[in-house]
């Protein structure tokens, strides 16, 4: 199905290219995206084809446009005093994800329902990282599977743990995280696909859902409405893996896990890990489910420092011992089912 339109529209040329050129790379934004420089060249493309969305600077809106048949027009500022122009307004000069952010929120306000039924066909692959021990590096290890897996590969990443710190190592303020999803789920309205794009930060080219920021808004998450949430991401986005970074806070642990195509378990050797270890398989085997066991990989992720002052946090790990660790693994697992 083709994509609606979503139009940029700066006469600041570099500004609307640029903004264009990094939504369209997001292979996962559910609109075709054009760059306009000048009115007249909008007026014309408009004449010609519906558009869904026009962010327009404010230096370019004027009421020529107001007469343009767009379904959801938005302005985008540069922080100066302006009179109610009747349409929301979007800071010019913050991230572009940020941006892309708040015109899905502003768009999916009005648009309940979707246009877009999917995206593609492709299986989307579940990848679990999980572990009954602590301090085995297993987040390290899952943000270093998702950035390298996306180099070739359409990967979202999400975060299951009580307290991932992600703000912290960032250093970055979430305006929405994977509670709010749940809670736009459960209103049971459609359009999770703008809300989704609403919601999604990036690292490079991994995708991924702010962590929760309270505890219990992950234990309120029933293990039904997990599997819900996790399906309606596979339908509305194309993607080749989802990573999921999975905690004993997630109700009915063990059902997500059996839902996984492929399981990676960090592990310790000492004394404490290997009892909590046997715990574990014995849990697993009194409840049937050796099938978890067939698809879990048990590894010894490295120990790699990582320096505030050494770069970005997850380029250190895909550079670093765990992306070598990483690499390897992947090169060995792709032996085995090629």
């Amino acid at each position: 199905m083709k994509k609606s339109i979503f139009a940029v529209c700066d006469l600041e040329a570099s500004y609307a290219c640029n903004l264009t050129e990094y939504l369209n790379e997001r292979k996962t934004t559910p609109f075709e995206v054009q760059a306009f420089t000048n009115v007249e060249s909008l007026e014309k493309f408009a004449s010609e084809n519906e558009i869904e969305i026009l962010l327009i600077s404010t230096r370019a809106m004027c009421n020529e446009i107001r007469d343009l048949p767009i379904n959801r027009t938005i302005i985008l500022t540069e922080g100066e005093q302006i009179s109610d122009l009747g349409y929301p307004l979007v800071y010019k000069y913050q991230s572009s994800d940020d941006i892309l952010s708040e015109v899905m929120e502003y768009y999916v306000q009005d648009h309940p329902q979707p246009h877009i039924l999917s995206l593609g066909a492709r299986k989307t692959k579940l990848y679990g990282v999980y572990s009954p021990i602590g301090r085995t590096r297993k987040t390290s290890f899952a943000l270093a599977l998702g950035e390298i897996l996306s180099e070739s590969k359409k990967v979202l990443y999400l975060n299951f743990e009580e307290f991932s710190g992600f703000e912290e190592l960032f250093q970055i303020s979430y305006r929405m995280d994977i509670s709010d999803l749940i809670y736009f789920l459960r209103q049971k309205e459609g359009g999770m696909i703008y809300k989704l794009n609403s919601v999604i930060q990036t690292f490079h080219e991994l995708e991924y859902i702010p962590p929760a920021l309270s505890p219990s808004d992950l234990r309120d998450v029933t293990g039904e409405e997990w599997l819900t949430f996790l399906k309606e991401v596979m339908s509305f986005r194309e993607y080749d893996v989802l990573i999921l970074d999975l905690s004993e806070q997630i109700d009915d642990l063990f059902r997500i896990l059996k839902e996984c195509d492929r399981i990676y378990m960090p592990v310790q050797e000492d004394m404490i890990s290997q009892a909590k270890l046997k715990q574990y398989d014995h849990l697993v085997q009194m409840l049937d489910l050796e099938e978890i066991q067939e698809k879990t990989m048990r590894i010894h992720p490295p120990v790699q420092p990582l320096l505030r002052d050494g770069g970005e946090l997850t380029q250190q790990l895909v550079w670093g011992e765990m992306g070598n660790f990483v690499r390897r693994l992947l090169w060995e697992e792709d032996g085995k089912h090629g």
